[in-house]
């Protein structure tokens, strides 16, 4: 954001940084971001021009996420529209539907495009947690390819790699936990940590791939200041601060959200001080 408006120069600067520092995929309009405060016609916007500036070079999944399936209908469409790769859509937020209820809202996004689409389990968000009976009912539908899990019970991962399937992608969606998903059959992490420090995230996620846990780890013990910091005030704002100090976009950020205390900020420059980024 810059003058209460979308800066897109600055999410240009941001996408181009990334990809220099070995980040795999990108998810515009993501809820680490501000989509809750962006309309329709900036949604899109910011999903279209992040398709466009990254030209294939990694992966772009839009945030198409809605607690309306007649909203989620439009996101998913135009993410298709634009030529982004996967969608992501968070479980409906608020209205609290069942897990029927579930099933057919995912089977009408999944019907309405020809796109992936990544189920976000995010209860600590969304109030309702899809079951892993309910996963693996949504994992028989073609375009259903994975889920980003944000429940903090990395029992879930063993349970859906048995019930989706092992081509089924299970994206870990904390930093906190995201070694220990992996290590139960996870094959990454949608980060809050890697929009500050993509390259160490990076790192750390190849190491998990290639088996190596021991360089994991120790990528792990000097990401976790920066994990713990990233939590202390609601998103965007730990990051936004972040990337300022980094000249990377503004510490501007939509009401109701507003930038970070200053104890926050300490922890934060001392967090990136002991990953050597500032």
């Amino acid at each position: 954001m810059k003058n209460g408006a979308v800066d897109e120069d600055a999410l240009k600067r941001l996408i181009d940084w990334h990809i220099e520092n070995g980040t795999n995929g990108l998810v515009p309009v993501g809820t680490t971001g501000e989509s809750a405060t962006l309309s329709h016609e900036e949604h899109h916007r910011v999903v279209s021009l992040t398709v466009e500036h990254v030209a294939g070079r990694i992966a772009v999944i839009a945030g198409a996420g809605s607690n309306s399936t007649t909203e989620g209908i439009g996101f998913v469409q135009h993410a298709a529209e634009v030529g982004a790769d996967a969608a992501l859509v968070v479980t409906p937020y608020y209205n609290k539907p069942n897990q029927r209820m579930l099933i057919e809202h995912y089977r009408t996004l999944h019907d309405c495009a020809d796109i992936p689409i990544m189920i976000y389990n995010i209860p600590g968000r969304s109030v309702i947690d899809m079951t892993d009976a309910t996963m693996a009912e949504l994992a028989k539908l073609p375009r259903i390819i994975g889920n980003k899990c944000a429940t903090g019970d990395l029992a879930r991962c063993g349970q859906e790699r048995l019930d989706c399937g092992k081509d089924f992608v299970l994206l870990s969606g904390e930093d906190a936990t995201a070694v220990g998903y992996n290590a139960m059959g996870g094959v990454g992490c949608i980060s809050v940590s890697a929009n500050v420090a993509p390259a160490a995230c990076s790192a750390m996620q190849a190491a998990c791939l290639a088996g190596d846990y021991k360089t994991a780890l120790d990528w792990q013990d000097k990401l976790y200041p920066l994990h713990r910091a990233m939590f202390m005030e609601s998103s965007p704002a730990p990051a936004k601060y972040a990337l300022s100090l980094l000249g990377l976009c503004e510490n501007e950020m939509r009401a109701p959200i507003y930038p970070v205390m200053p104890e926050t900020e300490a922890a934060i420059r001392a967090a990136m001080d002991g990953l050597g980024l500032l």
